[in-house]
């Protein structure tokens, strides 16, 4: 057996006993069918079991369900008012997170504990407390009304600003850590090099974070498109102007029209699937994009 081979079989044997050497879990086949399982139960039959049930209208009853204007003007105004969040929380998040990260100043604990305010709060909480801040004689709705001649609460505004409130630490939880690995030093090179602030934002910041905000975007789009308690409070719930389909979708099981409740909730999870969907491939391509750039 020549040296060559003697080498390459000591390398191996190593390798192969790392492979073999028991882990804290069980098997691959032991753990991947427990979380099958686990998976199965708790989110694809759920799932599953929406177009089952809507299959009960037919095809034409399903059709004539959820496209019926009330409903289409529901979608419209959930989606659109979800993505109208995410999209600000994606901006303002990245600077409070930026804020926390970067700066020391007092309250800065405080700061950073009411970010996670939404979480803990119950979202009908939420919807009543900024319905009553928003409404005309609430501290602020008056004023933005009397002054500006805006209307927050019982507007798709309202259910704007309701949506932003639960979405905001998705964004600001995802991309903080990151900030947090990103060493002053990368910046200060760029800086040296005769790179402006915003070249430094541009080529160095945001590569290297846009994954995680495409992440929290993500979530608080998501979040955002299923919310129901913090929004009919604050929406007015105005069929064909600020009725939300979730909202839509309790009416039809308080009518016991389960077939009509599952139809309108299959196409929320076709749509919001398409949208998650989309929005990881463009985090997948933006993460193979900075490993070549890299």
């Amino acid at each position: 057996m020549s040296t060559g081979t003697i080498a390459a079989t000591g390398a191996a044997a190593p390798a192969g006993r790392r492979r073999n050497r028991p882990g804290v879990l069980p098997g691959f086949g032991i753990s991947m069918g427990y979380a099958v399982l686990y998976l199965s139960l708790l989110v694809l039959i759920p799932l599953a079991s929406l177009p089952l049930k809507s299959a009960d209208l037919g095809w034409q009853g399903f059709w004539d369900t959820v496209t019926a204007p009330r409903v289409v003007a529901s979608y419209r105004l959930t989606f659109g008012a979800a993505l109208l969040a995410a999209l600000v929380n994606l901006v303002f998040g990245m600077l409070v997170a930026w804020v926390l990260v970067r700066y020391r100043f007092p309250g800065k604990k405080i700061l950073d504990a009411l970010v996670d305010l939404p979480f803990a709060l119950p979202t009908a909480v939420a919807g009543i407390a900024l319905t009553a801040l928003y409404a005309k004689n609430g501290w602020l709705g008056g004023p933005l009304e009397q002054w500006l001649g805006l209307k927050v609460a019982f507007t798709p505004l309202g259910i704007v600003v309701a949506l932003i409130f639960i979405g905001i630490p998705f964004v600001v939880r995802t991309v903080q850590p990151v900030l947090e690995d990103i060493e002053r030093e990368i910046e200060e090179a760029a800086a040296s090099l005769g790179a402006s602030r915003w070249q430094t934002i541009r080529r160095v910041l945001l590569p290297t974070v846009m994954p995680a905000l495409l992440t929290g975007f993500a979530l608080a789009f998501a979040r955002a498109v299923g919310e129901y308690g913090s929004v009919i409070f604050i929406a007015g719930n105005r069929p064909m102007v600020s009725e939300i389909t979730p909202l839509l979708i309790i009416s039809k099981l308080e009518q016991f029209d389960y077939a009509g409740a599952a139809a309108i909730a299959t196409v929320m999870l076709v749509l919001s699937f398409g949208l998650l969907l989309v929005i990881n491939l463009l985090q997948g391509w933006q993460a193979r994009r900075g490993g070549r750039l890299a």
